[in-house]
């Protein structure tokens, strides 16, 4: 691949953009550095309906192409391979682990995490059990055939790929590490801050999460110990004051998930947790920096983009002690037992509570991202296509 002429590598780019979380995130973030760095190669960016006007090239190597066949499908499995093959080119990537078991040249993949390994519940889902089985064992297939064939895997921690080393056998040397990075959101003026939280009927003092909420991100403990939290506020003093009034909001867009969390608030009866639903990255920095505390009871993450973007805008973070989330976070979060109520309520209350324990928090934040940036997960990536 060191032709002097460069060579043309295919990027899919179907998950591209804000929508897709943050598998679109990192995509989008990709193919962003790498038009700032590679003038050499010649790129073909593949993309769906909804996100082929979201993406406009800024570099003239750099061609888009669309290719409308959803995630998962027949469609994917048959239209892909052909669409790609007639661009004839030296290399793919595929941001994520659903290759088309007909594409038969040479590919990369990245793989961000092995939920699905690891919880294939039936809980997660709103398909008919059977059915959910049979779209599992096409998952586990799909993974297992472009694990065996890619060229060279790209993992977003040193976790991810332990995980991989586990469940497959593939040689070490095969998978690649490259770190994600935290987007440093716009900030918005003191008085535009108000009325972001106006609009989406958001009340201070509060404490957040941002993201989704399949079951392997733990919500239903959260929402559980607020009440406990909830409780012990008025008693924690601040600067000589009780925290009164405390409420939890959650971002994220609306969706089955979401829906049974808030039917579960309110069976029990639990008062003032806020649902911001989705919320575009204009308005989330304000959400950020008006915060308490930001929290993250997830079971299980590859990497796990949220707790970084709080700790840019200022905010202590506490996290489950998840093996993943001490790698990225380091000391800089305050960790708790993600699958003990007892431990997260205990957790949230020092951090809400002990005003030297917030500002260590605080400065090891701004520290932690330091560590992380998107130009250098693309220069890692553009080594791994060279080779």
């Amino acid at each position: 691949m060191s032709n002097s002429n460069g060579v043309k590598i295919g990027i899919d780019a179907r998950f591209y953009g804000s929508l897709s979380k943050g598998l679109g995130r990192y995509t989008q973030k990709l193919i962003e550095n790498l038009e700032k760095i590679d003038n050499a190669n010649e790129y073909f960016v593949f993309l769906r309906e909804e996100n082929f006007d979201e993406y406009q090239p800024k570099n003239k190597n750099f061609t888009k192409v669309k290719a409308d066949y959803r995630w998962y499908t027949l469609s994917e499995q048959i239209n892909m391979p052909r669409l790609l093959n007639k661009y004839n080119l030296d290399l793919v990537h595929f941001p994520h682990f659903n290759v088309p078991l007909f594409y038969r040249k040479k590919f990369v993949i990245t793989i961000h995490d092995l939920i699905l390994i690891h919880f294939p519940t039936t809980r997660g889902t709103t398909l008919n059990p059977l059915f959910y089985w049979l779209k599992f064992l096409a998952y586990k297939i799909v993974i297992n055939s472009a694990i065996k064939r890619a060229r060279k895997i790209i993992a977003v921690s040193e976790f991810t790929k332990s995980d991989i080393l586990k469940h497959y056998s593939v040689p070490d040397n095969k998978i690649a590490v490259t770190y994600e990075a935290c987007d440093q959101l716009p900030p918005v003026s003191a008085e535009n801050s108000g009325d972001k939280l106006k609009k989406y009927g958001i009340i201070k003092p509060y404490i957040l999460y941002v993201g989704n909420a399949y079951p392997h991100k733990n919500l239903e403990a959260l929402v559980l110990s607020f009440v406990e939290i909830k409780s012990l506020t008025p008693a924690l003093s601040r600067g000589g004051k009780g925290i009164s009034n405390l409420k939890l909001v959650l971002v994220g867009k609306e969706d089955y998930f979401y829906q049974r969390l808030k039917k579960l608030v309110a069976e029990k009866n639990i008062e003032n947790v806020i649902f911001a639903g989705y919320v575009p990255d204009s308005d989330l920095d304000a959400i950020y920096r008006n915060s308490e505390l930001y929290i993250f009871p997830s079971l299980y993450e590859g990497f796990g983009l949220p707790p970084l973007e709080a700790m840019a805008k200022g905010v202590p973070v506490t996290s489950s002690d998840h093996d993943c989330m001490k790698e990225i976070l380091g000391d800089s979060a305050y960790f708790f037992n993600g699958r003990d109520i007892k431990s997260l309520t205990a957790a949230v209350a020092k951090a809400l509570e002990d005003g030297e324990l917030r500002n260590k928090l605080i400065a090891r934040g701004y520290e932690q991202i330091k560590k992380y940036s998107w130009e250098k997960m693309a220069e890692k990536t553009l080594e791994i296509y060279k080779k």
